[in-house]
C-alpha cells in the first residue's frame, strides 16, 4: 500500500463514509448481507445516495488504494476493511506528521 495514494482515495468525502461504514457494517446496513461477515455487497452502498455504478467506482478507488479488499461471492463483490493496511497507513501518518 502506498501512503499517499491512500491518501489521495481519502480525500473525498463519500469514500470516508464508506470506510467509517464498513467499520461496523452491521449497523449501517442490511443484517442479511453483513451476517457472512466476508463484506458488503456493492448494491448496499447505493444507501448512499449514489447510483450503484458511483458506488462502485469510489469503493473501486479505496480497493485500488489498498483500504478495502473484495471477496466474490457467486455474482456478487463483496468489500471490507483492509484493517492491515489500514493500520499501516495510521502508522505512517504518525511517523511523518
Amino acid at each position: 500500500m502506498d501512503p499517499h495514494d491512500a491518501m489521495k482515495a481519502l480525500a473525498h468525502p463519500m469514500r470516508l463514509e464508506f470506510l467509517a461504514w464498513l467499520k461496523q457494517p452491521a449497523q449501517h446496513f442490511v443484517a442479511e448481507t453483513v451476517a457472512w461477515g466476508l463484506g458488503v455487497p456493492a448494491g448496499q452502498f447505493e444507501r448512499s445516495g449514489l447510483s450503484q455504478s458511483a458506488a462502485s467506482q469510489h469503493l473501486s478507488v479505496l480497493h485500488r488504494a489498498g483500504l478495502v479488499s473484495t471477496r466474490r461471492l457467486g455474482s456478487q463483490v463483496l468489500y471490507a476493511r483492509d484493517e492491515e493496511n489500514l493500520a499501516l497507513l495510521k502508522t505512517w501518518l504518525s511517523e511523518h506528521l
